[in-house]
């Protein structure tokens, strides 16, 4: 293992650029303390959103007007470097060369509008296919927006006297495609960890296709990697929030703890309930090469945040997160017939699988069987028609619920199952179903949404709270 460690800043956060210097990248730290650290920063907050399309409203950016053929694609690229530029003048203050960073974006997004120009025209002839030009189309949108966020970095903390170091992993004109290991240790090839602090691209052209393959988790699959190939001794995710044991906008923050410490497994589950501490992709490497995770507080310096280490297993049994996700559709096939009959639940499950749809949770029975999915997956309707098709005698049912997960690394003690029950009993809360394993790491119980953050709430109180009296 190398001395230095992998350090990820989200969106949200570089916006912030000046507290992100005073808590994490200068502060008091002087000459060597300031290296052996390489950051990996996402675009600015709401760009990839405007290059591509929002991810809540779905509201087309630039890359989903083109996709569509829909010509307003130019005025939504305008759109999108006059943002770009605001955001130059707004560290300003900071040191930032605004002619040096306009002209930056001026020529990245004057090459894109050439190229999707040319594209629209190639696409005029017939004999091109979009499956053969859009995902590349929608790589090169993607790769704008770290590029000029990692760019604008590095000009400010040079001119703070850091040895900042512009580690461009977009491909940007480049003509050569190699895997993302080779792009990366291309890149950072000759680089002194000890007297330099790279400044790398969340975004990496590589041959598999980041985009393809992660859509707008890559940022956190190029954090992994870098982390793995350069042998890190630490990886470290910088957030707006603390990972803590409940949702302190709803349960309080004076009432939830920071997890302190916690190991991959939970991490799975907690990226299953929605609530991603890291991309279980980009978890999985870093797991196998043994490099621990820390999640931390950007602004909260002084908090050394959550360690997710392989082997971890809390002292004492205790609850690390109360969380759920509310956006789940029950899909049940009861069929008389089912009792005793091989293969049937294989064929049920062949059909998820066709579909591309994965379940949260699942119940079975003598004669039932009800798998938990996202309400948003694709290709829903369409498996619906086929299970309805394929299974004649059965009856297939769909319902709208909610799921409350209490997780934790070590909850082998008898009652925590009865207190959990107990406590949603007395807020009058319905369990419709319940899902454990015997490993004992996460209890599940499904139920109505309109009980969803009641749920929460109860089990956090008893489960949590009363535990730190």
């Amino acid at each position: 293992m190398g001395q230095h460690t992998v350090e990820k800043i989200g969106g949200t956060s570089m916006t912030r650029f000046g507290e992100l210097m005073e808590n994490i990248l200068i502060g008091s730290r002087r000459g060597a303390e300031l290296y052996n650290r390489i950051f990996v920063v996402s675009a600015y907050g709401g760009i990839t959103n405007l290059l591509l399309e929002n991810k809540k409203t779905a509201e087309p950016g630039i890359y989903a007007s083109f996709a569509a053929g829909d010509r307003i694609w130019e005025n939504k690229l305008e759109e999108t470097r006059n943002e770009m530029i605001r955001l130059n003048r707004s560290f300003e203050e900071l040191g930032l060369d605004q002619t040096a960073a306009d002209d930056f974006v001026n020529e990245r997004m004057d090459g894109v509008k050439n190229c999707l120009r040319h594209l629209m025209q190639l696409r005029s002839f017939g004999h091109f296919h979009r499956e053969d030009y859009l995902p590349a189309a929608r790589e090169l949108l993607s790769s704008i927006g770290e590029a000029h966020s990692a760019f604008n970095s590095t000009l400010i903390l040079r001119e703070r006297g850091v040895n900042a170091v512009f580690v461009d992993l977009s491909g940007w004109r480049d003509q050569d495609t190699d895997s993302m290991e080779e792009t990366i240790s291309g890149h950072l090839a000759g680089l002194d960890f000890a007297s330099c602090m790279p400044i790398v691209t969340g975004y990496a052209k590589c041959k598999e296709g980041v985009m393809a393959k992660f859509d707008r988790g890559y940022s956190e699959i190029t954090f992994s990697k870098l982390a793995v190939v350069t042998g890190a001794r630490e990886g470290i995710i910088h957030k707006e929030f603390h990972l803590s044991t409940g949702d302190p906008k709803l349960i309080g923050a004076d009432k939830v703890r920071t997890i302190g410490h916690t190991n991959y497994d939970i991490a799975d589950q907690l990226a299953d309930m929605a609530m991603e501490a890291i991309h279980p992709k980009a978890s999985k490497a870093m797991e196998l090469a043994g490099i621990p995770i820390r999640v931390a507080n950007a602004f909260d310096p002084g908090n050394p945040g959550t360690l997710i280490s392989r082997d971890y297993v809390a002292p004492t049994p205790r609850v690390d997160m109360i969380c759920g996700r509310r956006d789940v559709l029950a899909i049940e096939v009861f069929d008389p017939e089912m009792v005793g009959e091989p293969g049937y639940d294989y064929n049920v499950l062949a059909s998820f699988a066709k579909n591309k749809i994965s379940y949260i949770a699942k119940n079975t029975n003598a004669n039932t069987i009800t798998h938990f999915v996202s309400e948003k997956s694709k290709n829903l309707d369409k498996c619906l028609k086929e299970l309805k098709e394929h299974f004649h005698g059965a009856q297939i049912s769909t319902r709208e619920v909610a799921i409350v997960s209490v997780i934790g690394t070590n909850m082998k003690l008898p009652g925590f199952l009865h207190r959990a029950a107990k406590a949603l009993a007395e807020s009058k809360i319905n369990v419709l179903a319940l899902d454990q394993c015997i490993r004992q790491v996460n209890m599940q119980f499904i139920i109505d949404r309109e009980d969803f953050e009641t749920a929460q709430k109860a089990l956090h109180r008893e489960l949590v709270e009363h535990e730190q009296i």
